[in-house]
């Protein structure tokens, strides 16, 4: 059964970006903790401050899952990113985003945050940098995933870009390549091994370049995530 870690780490202060608007997400105060000193993976053991733990309610109806943590920005005040503050989706920039998109569609005491690989994955030719996490990698971190799906047991997991989709599928299907990612954006699909909707949606790095691509604006975009998530939600209910 997964842990909680309440944060052991000391903020240094709300984020001043943050603190002006009305709308900040909320920053989370704790992890769940699934193989505290985890080093399946060499290279990304090496490579990595901390473990990006996955943050929010076991009771969540919706697991928002990434490809893994970036490398952050260790002077922040507070959004630091996973591989330092050691909880997922903590970042300035994607962290704060996907939470907030969350938030305005009515789903932020509900979602629970995770990426499919948990340690930041360091170019060979620049540390602070991303690189792709290689197929071990993604095959010896998908037990963690596995394990949240199933302590979470989620309605809905919301895979933000084409990377973090591929290992949800390759989880209930095995591995292979998954073409036409843009075109199948919020085109839903039950997992039955998984017992879960996936609904992949733009990650929220890209999301400003490719929304025209699929002919939303921004809140457009935003209410056709909102009733996605609300039709699955309610066929759910009513099954129930």
């Amino acid at each position: 059964m997964p842990a909680s870690d309440p944060d052991s780490t000391t903020d240094r202060g709300p984020d001043t970006a943050d603190s002006a608007g009305t709308d900040k997400p909320a920053y989370p105060t704790d992890r769940t903790v699934l193989e505290a000193d985890c080093a399946r993976c060499p290279a990304l053991t090496e490579s990595r401050e901390r473990i990006s733990w996955g943050t929010g309610s076991l009771d969540a109806e919706i697991v928002v899952v990434g490809e893994a943590p970036g490398y952050g920005n260790p002077d922040a005040d507070r959004w630091r990113g996973g591989n330092w503050t050691g909880k997922a989706y903590t970042s300035r920039h994607s962290g704060r985003r996907i939470r907030r998109m969350l938030e305005r569609i009515g789903y932020s005491d509900d979602a629970y945050y995770t990426n499919a690989v948990k340690c930041f994955p360091a170019d060979s030719e620049d540390p602070t940098t991303n690189r792709e996490p290689t197929p071990e990698e993604r095959a010896n971190c998908r037990h963690h995933l596995l394990t949240e799906l199933e302590a979470v047991d989620p309605t809905v997991v919301l895979a933000t870009g084409k990377h973090a989709t591929t290992t949800v599928l390759a989880a209930e299907e095995g591995d292979r390549e998954l073409e036409g990612f843009v075109d199948g954006v919020l085109e839903q699909r039950y997992c039955e091994r998984l017992g879960v909707h996936l609904v992949p949606i733009l990650h929220p790095s890209y999301q400003d370049v490719w929304l025209g691509r699929l002919g939303y604006e921004p809140e457009e975009y935003l209410e056709a995530i909102r009733e996605t998530l609300d039709e699955l939600s309610e066929a759910t209910d009513d099954r129930g």
